[in-house]
């Protein structure tokens, strides 16, 4: 256990010099996460609309059209952004076999883009916590390297993860990462109870190519990562079709479930580049997936 505990902490700056460069590449920084609203730096010139008051229209702008413009400020208020990524034993998959280029773990994929989201928000002033209370929103550079430990922690030994948002500040957002193939029930409890308390965020369900080719023919054993489920069958080419139904369903579902909280949804496979992923979570917080 003490050499685990090692060799996870080893991996943290490795992990943290990871997060720092997709954050980079995307360049996001924080003009993504700005809003109108009220403070007192100046964010942007819009078109007046019918009830914007006279106060607010910039007449020196407004004086080089036909058209009067309104100089929005910026919103100042501190968002408080709650990341949980799964802990479960099922987040340890990768599919990548031997020879073929290596994948990483889903755990590991998820934990790298919730570090950069981290970074991306906490460079924009804003608070960032995990959904658990163990570690609450909070601004500043040296919530990173906390987040970083706290997420660096061992799997769990179920086989499949459960968010717990009940310590989630009402009004604030939730990024969820997940494969999210274990008992939905639970998740939607979670989720729709998180929408009554103005919780708004995004599920991020995250695969492994495998999962999603099933790329298995012939004889297999499936077992799940804990161990606690196993199958056997002669003719694993067989069961293809009806495996993508399922998983096809499951993601539709997850969709709808995501709709009806008001949430945003998509899927990020291991095999393909973080960037994308990062640019998608970013703007489904800025309401750009809408």
């Amino acid at each position: 256990m003490r050499r685990a505990a090692e060799a996870e902490a080893a991996a943290l700056p490795a992990l943290l010099i990871a997060a720092e460069h997709l954050a980079s590449t995307v360049q996001m920084g924080s003009h993504g996460r700005r809003r109108a609203g009220a403070g007192e730096e100046f964010w942007q010139y819009r078109p007046a609309h019918s009830g914007d008051a006279a106060r607010f229209v910039d007449w020196r702008r407004s004086a080089r059209s036909d058209t009067q413009f309104v100089r929005d400020r910026e919103m100042q208020n501190a968002q408080s952004l709650h990341l949980w990524v799964d802990p479960s034993a099922a987040m340890r998959f990768t599919g990548a076999a031997s020879g073929r280029a290596a994948r990483p773990e889903k755990r590991d994929r998820a934990r790298l883009l919730a570090l950069a989201l981290a970074i991306s928000a906490l460079r924009a002033g804003e608070r960032v916590g995990l959904a658990t209370a163990l570690v609450p929103p909070r601004p500043g550079r040296a919530q990173l390297l906390t987040l970083a430990e706290a997420l660096g922690a061992e799997a769990e030994a179920a086989d499949y993860g459960t968010p717990d948002l009940s310590a989630v500040n009402p009004q604030a957002e939730a990024v969820l990462l997940s494969d999210f193939l274990g008992e939905i029930t639970a998740l939607e409890t979670a989720l729709l109870g998180a929408a009554e308390r103005g919780i708004r965020g995004a599920l991020l369900q995250v695969l492994d190519p495998a999962e999603e080719d099933f790329p298995f023919d012939g004889r297999t054993i499936f077992t799940s990562m804990a161990g606690a489920l196993r199958f056997e069958t002669r003719e694993a080419a067989g069961l293809r079709a009806r495996y993508r139904d399922r998983l096809a369903e499951r993601r539709d579902r997850l969709a709808r479930l995501a709709g009806k909280a008001g949430w945003a949804f998509s899927t990020h496979h291991t095999g393909a580049p973080a960037q994308g992923a990062l640019l998608w979570l970013h703007g489904a917080l800025s309401g750009g997936w809408r």
